[in-house]
């Protein structure tokens, strides 16, 4: 029995005990059967979570690219490896082979060199999601530099910070990228970020919406006349197992932007493994994340776990509303897409819209669809479900972080029963415990706690660059000898896991612990709410109340405010209990969302307490001005 493609229950359950009876014997065996090393490995793994270090087949010799392009070339060279869709859906969609994938980024990665760039050097790349982007990504994999892409939607400021942290040489960037119908202009971003940035000695600019642009003399160099005269082949590095791969950035919910820093086998091996299971992905399917590379979704499920199975990966410039909310799935039907993989945000925002911009399109090739980046309310999860999938593409509810590399606990499609709201049971090698206040794991089912992993997988971020103090403050210190994932968990009856959101979304009122997704849940079936986000406030006799903030569907726009007010208490009381209801709802036109769609909660922590008065950086907001509409009419 292969352990690496699991397709039915009774062996994930075969799989999962040998994964967690004999870890390294496992993961030994998945890496030598299904990838290219140029040295084997004198030990699998060599861990120590009170320290914490971790290291994964140390001692072997590979290069990341070569497991995923170069080997791929002689069976399916002429296989698209990388299918990329314009923001326009008039321009024509561009399929890379693997052979062609093998050239642009050799040549990619010769121009890095000529400009002096080489192993260990960190490059930063803010690009829009052109194909750019994946061969800037696979380049630096290529000669052992160190990526570290940050998502072109952030401020000048948020950029210039990534760039002085990890002590970037080297900027990628375009002359602009589509956005819908708009247009931005990256380069003005990046010339004002590198205001602050001493270190950058090079900018060079990839040509997208053909604008006129300052280049400044002796940095900035445009990138395409460089690419047409390098050299289309590059001999990969040698890089040591445990060599750093990349540094990606996710904000901490307080104080500066965390750098994680992953290594190159083990995430590799991981993302590889989960990708192939999450996923069930067959050799003709055609695969499609919706994210950004410039976040772990990315570079995990777009680029490197797709690639290193010799799949055929979308990526997707646009935005799901452009040129209308019908995108998505005209995308689907055009290019026949088999696994869809997206945010519950998007899926919220769609499902407001009108039906007949789903029911239009022919999705009768979807066999998997996928959700990622916060847990999916069982209201939205029943609209794809039913809409999307038709009722026979089993959803995958993927939970994991920047920091795990690769998805930690997901349902296997057609192998596990899935259950709305759960994320469902562990994949392999991985072993979650449920903690409780005083630091005791939580035995037997159901079980309510915080939620942490006991042994190290492939792919866990090995630190935080230059600052692994803070790697061990933040992720190992809260429970002995195991990694704290920050977020709270329950396991129900069967074991199966549903994440109630981060810890510091868990509110105890009177001696209750509330987890706000439950609540939000409940919340988001009132058929006149789009949107709610709670919060704790502090309360003279609770200790804590709720502050609800709801965003109304047109729907209920015109609605008695004070009815709508009771109707929502009342569905929170049916739901989970008196307890439960909040104390003040506010109507607000949006909620404050970083760019990844994730909801900044410690500004509306600080409105509903009335401590406005320092609101911290808003400047990785989408839309910071909705957080003044919101304290102009906080209750």
């Amino acid at each position: 029995m292969s352990n690496y493609h699991i397709k039915h229950l009774e062996e994930y359950f075969q799989v999962y005990r040998k994964s967690v009876r004999n870890p390294e014997a496992f993961w030994e065996e998945v890496a030598e059967e299904h990838f290219v090393w140029l040295k084997k490995w004198d030990r699998v793994l060599d861990w120590d979570f009170t320290k914490p270090e971790i290291k994964w087949f140390e001692g072997a010799q590979l290069n990341i690219t070569v497991n995923c392009i170069d080997r791929h070339r002689h069976i399916r060279g002429q296989k698209t490896a990388i299918l990329f869709e314009p923001n326009d859906p008039n321009e024509e969609a561009e399929h890379i082979t693997y052979n062609q994938l093998h050239e642009r980024v050799c040549r990619m990665a010769n121009v890095l060199k000529d400009k002096g760039i080489k192993k260990g050097d960190r490059v930063v790349i803010y690009l829009p999601m052109i194909p750019e982007l994946a061969i800037s990504v696979l380049a630096c994999a290529r000669i052992g530099a160190i990526h570290s892409v940050v998502f072109a939607g952030f401020s000048s400021t948020a950029l210039a910070t990534r760039i002085n942290d990890c002590g970037a040489k080297m900027v990628l960037t375009s002359d602009g990228s589509y956005r819908g119908n708009k247009t931005i202009d990256l380069k003005a971003i990046v010339d004002e970020a590198l205001n602050d940035c001493p270190d950058v000695e090079t900018v060079l600019v990839a040509k997208r919406i053909d604008s006129k642009i300052k280049m400044k003399d002796g940095r900035d160099e445009w990138l395409q006349p460089l690419v047409d005269k390098a050299y289309a082949d590059c001999v990969p590095e040698i890089m040591e197992a445990e060599d750093p791969l990349f540094i990606l950035y996710t904000s901490g919910s307080t104080g500066k932007p965390k750098g994680m820093m992953h290594t190159t086998a083990g995430y590799m091996v991981y993302t590889a493994y989960t990708f192939k299971n999450v996923f069930q992905y067959r050799e003709d399917d055609i695969y499609w994340c919706t994210a950004d590379i410039g976040w772990i979704t990315g570079h995990s499920y777009i680029v490197y776990g797709p690639l290193a199975n010799g799949a055929t990966t979308v990526m997707f410039e646009g935005v799901p509303s452009y040129p209308d909310f019908g995108r998505f799935w005209q995308i689907v039907e055009k290019h026949k897409i088999n696994q869809f993989y997206t945010a519950p945000t998007a899926i919220r925002a769609l499902a407001k819209e009108n039906l007949d911009f789903v029911s239009k399109y022919d999705l009768s090739s979807l066999k998997v669809l996928g959700t990622v980046g916060e847990p999916i309310n069982e209201e939205a999860w029943h609209w794809y479900n039913d809409h999307v999938g038709e009722k026979k593409s089993p959803i995958v509810d993927t939970w994991w972080q920047t920091e795990t590399g690769g998805i930690l606990i997901s349902p296997i499609p057609f192998s596990t029963p899935t259950k709305p709201t759960y994320a469902t049971l562990p994949m392999p090698g991985v072993q979650p415990a449920l903690m409780d206040e005083n630091g005791n794991e939580i035995k037997g089912n159901p079980a309510d706690g915080r939620l942490c992993i006991k042994f190290p997988w492939p792919s866990i971020a090995r630190t935080i660059w230059g600052n692994h103090q803070r790697y061990k403050d933040t992720y190992f210190s809260a429970f002995k000898n195991k990694y704290f994932t920050g977020d709270g968990a329950l396991r129900d009856e069967v074991g199966y896991y549903r994440i109630t959101g981060r810890v510091d979304d868990v509110i105890i009122v009177s001696g209750h612990n509330l987890g706000t997704a439950p609540i939000e849940d409940a919340i988001n079936e009132h058929p006149a709410v789009a949107e709610s986000a709670i919060v704790g406030f502090p309360h003279d006799v609770k200790g804590n109340a709720l502050y609800g903030y709801v965003i109304l569907k047109e729907t209920g726009e015109t609605r008695d405010r004070d009815n709508l007010r009771k109707e929502i208490n009342q569905q929170i009381s049916d739901k989970i209990g008196p307890i439960a209801k909040l104390n003040k709802i506010q109507f607000v036109p949006g909620l404050p969302k970083t760019r990844s769609g994730k909801i900044m909660r410690r500004i509306l922590r600080k409105i509903a307490s009335k401590d406005t008065s320092n609101l911290g950086d808003t400047s990785t907001l989408l839309n910071p001005e909705v957080v003044e509409q919101i304290m102009k009419e906080a209750l």
